[in-house]
């Protein structure tokens, strides 16, 4: 059996204007349920936000 993929919540969460998490990347619907979510879904985001972070620090 496969890890389950970690919540990439860093405890500073902050919503900017596109209700988007400056501490983690992920939107406020990614946010909302992710301990329901299918692991599948969660890799997803988690690489979804891994692309915004890198997008937004260079």
């Amino acid at each position: 059996m496969a890890e389950p993929v970690a919540s990439p919540c860093i405890g500073y969460c902050r919503l900017n204007e596109h209700r988007l998490c400056t501490g983690c990347y992920r939107t406020l619907d990614e946010i909302t349920g992710w301990r329901e979510r299918p692991e599948h879904d969660k890799a997803a985001i988690v690489a979804r936000c891994a692309e915004r972070r890198e997008r937004d620090t260079t």
